[in-house]
């Protein structure tokens, strides 16, 4: 398949999943507010999870990383709370199973980085001359062309832990006409990195902790400020710089 059969597909997974958990939960009156609700809170994913299953985690993982709208999902929290719900100690089946939980969502991962490489290496410089829309804004693109530009091919690896430049990385790597060896074995690292050690983190604090499901606002709380906290440095380094020059500027 080529990559428009590809954005095709989940475009379309998407705008059927959505209005469909959207009745079936009851989570809101309007669509807007139940997706808002479905994708900024710990009892959304849940939901989520429990009546997407793995097909839902499958998309967003692809979504998030292979199509440029993607970047407003959620990642590590929605990871992580798949991984909670993988284990059980009630004695019930657990949602999810560990084992498929990985074998399925590190491909999603890869191949969604693939399709972003390809957006990259054929449409990189018209993205550059598009203009800012409601889904697409020109500065993301290039705050992670600055990333690339300090940290190399490693890019593609510490993006996926960063929201939005993981949306963005392959993009970037394929615009700037990265070896597609080289991009490949950046990719299943990180992709095999970011998706196992999001879901095993919550399937063993789910192992070591008693109905942590009772404390799970809080573990997403933290792994959303921990998955933050990267650009928050940078952007406060970023600003810092730009005072300092200001400073030197005004002193001639």
């Amino acid at each position: 398949m080529n990559k428009r059969t590809y954005l095709f597909i989940a475009l379309a997974l998407l705008m059927i999943s959505l209005p469909a958990w959207s009745q079936s939960t009851g989570a809101a009156a309007d669509s807007s507010s139940g997706i808002l609700h479905m994708i900024t809170t710990p009892g959304g994913f849940r939901n989520l999870i429990a009546w997407g299953g793995y097909v839902v985690l499958f998309v967003i993982v692809f979504s998030e990383t292979g199509l440029l709208i993607g970047f407003f999902l959620p990642g590590d929290s929605l990871l992580v709370t798949a991984g909670l719900l993988a284990y059980s100690d009630t004695g019930a089946p657990a949602l999810l199973n560990i084992v498929w939980l990985n074998l399925l969502l590190i491909p999603a991962a890869i191949i969604g980085d693939g399709v972003g490489y390809v957006i990259g290496l054929r449409s990189g410089k018209r993205l550059l001359n598009r203009p800012d829309s409601r889904f697409f804004k020109k500065e993301h693109l290039q705050k992670t062309e600055a990333f690339y530009a300090k940290h190399g091919g490693k890019t593609i690896i510490l993006a996926r832990f960063i929201p939005v430049i993981r949306t963005f990385a392959p993009v970037v790597a394929g615009l700037a006409r990265m070896p597609y060896r080289q991009f490949a074995v950046f990719n299943i690292t990180g992709g095999v990195l970011w998706i196992a050690s999001t879901t095993l983190l919550g399937y063993f604090l789910a192992r070591s902790i008693p109905n942590i499901e009772s404390y799970i606002h809080y573990v997403i709380g933290i792994v959303i400020l921990l998955s933050v906290l990267p650009v928050a440095i940078e952007y406060l380094r970023h600003r810092s710089r730009k005072q300092q020059v200001e400073e030197v500027t005004e002193g001639q």
